[in-house]
Order: structure tokens, then C-alpha cells, then sequence
């Protein structure tokens, strides 16, 4: 890429390290309403992102123009960016030449599904589920076509090029019956748009409201609690401060000085798991174009690990663990790329014996959550089961508590492992014991 190699040579003239982001986008995103189309969008994008490191300070600008003189006055601005930042000798451009590709035909591959199907698909989308009995609407519904591309270059040698796409489809339907009402849904994402199964998002999303229509609230007291495979990666990721080593630099991860030492109950085996190619998290590098590995997070119930980016690794005297983040518009930060919880010994039987309640939704995750002392307030429904049937549906509830005190409140762990519907995280079913509800 011509482009690259002058951007990179500016930067090199200036006395500078640095690299380039190039990111590209196309999308098209379709809606209906009461039979017809509704919304018809189609986007596209290209950003180029620059970081600069001169005498340990670094700047960052970004360009949506790709010409000559608009891509000099980017870097020219990174510069004079990164003459006013304060100096860190930890962030440094890493000194990798290697040249890193993804496989466009596992992680992008091509259909044939013409768009004018892809509009019979969310105009059956909604007409089947709104022909459904007590669906009132269907204002919620959508199909997506996203290809993205992302290629970094460093004044080091570094050349790593991704492209991934990702479909995706969903539903909610407003049911009533009587003076009782309730939305839900469902959704799927898939590689490839011929492979949404749209019969099935219908009937799920149809069989979730009337299972919870005439849901009530249970009486205040502790219980054992099954998140969904939707909810527990939200639990999850609502906490992975926890594992952040920008936070634990910052000062403000509650976990900073734990590693080495027992979080959790010994049983709990997490990783962060960018090679699980199934998943929509996948990455073979990371945004500093390092290569990615399964970093194991909880190992047998001790914190394992920080997450690292280049700069929080040198700080700590450590390596990167390949989490380093950012856009072409943004410094450089950490962040987790999915979830993968290990199996447990605990059959299906034996998850779901005696009483307990199956969690299936959870509202005010991030107002009613505290990453620091780890207390959160979420309103939740689900449904009351015993011995793995659902004998009552449940809303109108709080499910409050500590989650790092909840690591160690394990009943039991799964055998069989699930993706959830966005294809971030892979676990097993995780029974918590003694979990404080609000009727």
C-alpha cells in the first residue's frame, strides 16, 4: 500500500516511531415496519489512524480523506499532538517485523444471497411473527450484512491485515393478553446471511413472550440462580475491569495486587480466547498488530493474569499479552476479545436439580453496576424451575450482590459449553449458590 509506505516514511523523516490503522467498513442494515421496509441502509467507510512516538510522548489523528496532502497533515498533527502529551517511556511502538494475514475465507467468506432476498428476509421476518396469536407489534426487527477490514503497518515492520463479516438477524414482539403485556425476543448471528435461520428466530422469539407474559414477581429471599447463556456473559463482561492491567495502572482495578492468589472458587477455569474461530471476537492480532494467544484469566480459582497491552506490560515488566486497543481515532487502551469458560463436571441433571431460578434477562447492567467494589442492582425476569422444568415465570425482580464474592458462592459448573447469540463468549452453564432476589 503506497499510502502506508509514504505515511510511514513522514513519520520516520520526523524523528518519530509510530504506526498506521486503516479501517474499512460496509454494512447493510434493513428494517420493517408493519409490512414494509422501513429502513434500507447502506454505508461504507475508510479511516486512516496514525500514532507517533517522539522523545517518549505520543500522539494519535486520524483522516477519513485519503489523499496526498490530507494524509501529511495527519501525521503533522499526531506530532504536534505528541509535542504537548506527557511523556511515558512505556509506550513505545513494538519492535515486531512480522507480516500477519487472517483467512478471508474462514472469517469472510462470499454468498450469493442477492439483497432484494435479503429484503424478502426481514419483510418475512416480521410478518411471520406479527401473524403470530397475541403479538400486538413487532417493533423491533432487523437484518445486517457487515463486512469490516483492518490493516495496521509500524515504522518497525509490521504488516497484519483482518477481514471479518458478520450477519446478524432479530426480532421482539410486543404480546398482550388482557391487561397483561411483555416484549422479548431473539436473534442469531452467523458468518454467512444463508446461514440465519429466520423459522427459528420467529418461534423463539414468539415462545419467549408467552412464556413470560404472565410472569410475577417471587418472594424476597436468597436463591440459587442459572444465568442464561445470554445474561452470564453480560455478567461477565460487566466486571472485566477485574482483569484490565490499564486499570490496575490507573490504580483503580480492585484486583491490581491479586495475581498469583485465590478469587474464586478452585473449580473456575476463565480465558480470554481470541483463536476460537466460531466466535465473532475472533482476532489474530491486536490493535498494536501483536499476535493474540488464549490467556488463561482464572486458573483453578487464582487470577491468573492481567490483560496487557504493550505499554501496561512494560510498566508492570511483563509482555504483552495481546489486548492492546484502539481505533484510528482513539489512544491506546486494553481490552478483553471473548470470553471462553471451561467445562465443568456437573451434567444437565445435575444443574438443574431442585429449586432455583433460570435468569433469562437483565436491564440496568451498567447504571446498577459498580466494577470497583463489585456490588451491582439489576432488574431481572426468568422463571422459578425445579429439577430442570420451569414451574413459574418471574418479573418484576431485583438480583442484587457482589460478583466477585458470587466466584466464590459455585454450586456447580456445566459440562456442555454455549456460544451466546453475539458469539462473544463460550461457557458452560454456572449454578450460583445463595443469591440475594427482591419480589
Amino acid at each position: 500500500m503506497e499510502a502506508a509506505e509514504r505515511i510511514l516514511q513522514w513519520i520516520t523523516e520526523a524523528g518519530a516511531t509510530g504506526d498506521l490503522m486503516v479501517a474499512e467498513g460496509a454494512s447493510l442494515s434493513l428494517k420493517a415496519r408493519d409490512g414494509d421496509l422501513e429502513e434500507h441502509k447502506v454505508s461504507s467507510s475508510q479511516v486512516f489512524g496514525v500514532r507517533v512516538i517522539k522523545d517518549d510522548k505520543a500522539g494519535v489523528a486520524y483522516s477519513e480523506a485519503s489523499d496526498n496532502a490530507a494524509l501529511r497533515l495527519m501525521v503533522d498533527q499526531a506530532l504536534i499532538n505528541a509535542s504537548y502529551a506527557r511523556r511515558d517511556v512505556n509506550e513505545q511502538v513494538p519492535d515486531k517485523a512480522i507480516t500477519l494475514a487472517t483467512d478471508d475465507s474462514l472469517l469472510a467468506p462470499t454468498d450469493d444471497v442477492s439483497v432484494e432476498e435479503k429484503i424478502d428476509t426481514v419483510l418475512r421476518l416480521e410478518r411471520e411473527l406479527a401473524a403470530r396469536d397475541k403479538v400486538k407489534n413487532v417493533p423491533y426487527n432487523g437484518v445486517s450484512d457487515v463486512t469490516a477490514a483492518q490493516r495496521i503497518f509500524s515504522t518497525a515492520g509490521l504488516k497484519a491485515t483482518s477481514r471479518v463479516r458478520a450477519c446478524f438477524s432479530q426480532a421482539a414482539a410486543l404480546v398482550e393478553d388482557g391487561d397483561k403485556n411483555v416484549m422479548e425476543g431473539w436473534g442469531q448471528g452467523a458468518r454467512r446471511f444463508d446461514e440465519l435461520d429466520i423459522d427459528n428466530i420467529v418461534e423463539t422469539a414468539h415462545a419467549n413472550c408467552l412464556a413470560l407474559l404472565h410472569g410475577e414477581a417471587v418472594p424476597t429471599k436468597h436463591y440459587d440462580i442459572i444465568f442464561d447463556t445470554q445474561c452470564q456473559p453480560t455478567m461477565f463482561s460487566t466486571f472485566s475491569m477485574m482483569f484490565s492491567g490499564k486499570a490496575a495502572k490507573d490504580g483503580i482495578n480492585p484486583m491490581r495486587d491479586k495475581v498469583g492468589e485465590a478469587i474464586a472458587d478452585a473449580r473456575l477455569n476463565l480465558f480470554d480466547s481470541p483463536l476460537l474461530d466460531e466466535g465473532f471476537g475472533y482476532a489474530l492480532f491486536d490493535d498494536e498488530g501483536s499476535p493474540t494467544a488464549r490467556t488463561p484469566l482464572i486458573a483453578n480459582g487464582n487470577l491468573a493474569t492481567l490483560i496487557h497491552n504493550s505499554a501496561t506490560a512494560s510498566h508492570f515488566g511483563l509482555q504483552t499479552t495481546g489486548n492492546g486497543a484502539r481505533s484510528p481515532r482513539s489512544t491506546l487502551e486494553v481490552q478483553l476479545h471473548q470470553f471462553e469458560i471451561g467445562s465443568g463436571e456437573a451434567e444437565d441433571d445435575a444443574i438443574t436439580s431442585g429449586e432455583y431460578l433460570e435468569l433469562t434477562d437483565l436491564t440496568g447492567t451498567h447504571s446498577g453496576a459498580n466494577p470497583v467494589a463489585g456490588d451491582f442492582s439489576f432488574g431481572a425476569s426468568g422463571f422459578l424451575c425445579r429439577d430442570g422444568e420451569r414451574i413459574q415465570p418471574v418479573r418484576n425482580i431485583t438480583v442484587a450482590g457482589n460478583f466477585y464474592e458470587m466466584l466464590n458462592k459455585i454450586g456447580l459448573i456445566g459440562q456442555t459449553r454455549y456460544w451466546d447469540m453475539n458469539r462473544h463468549a463460550f461457557m458452560p452453564r454456572i449454578r450460583f449458590s445463595d443469591v440475594a432476589i427482591s419480589g
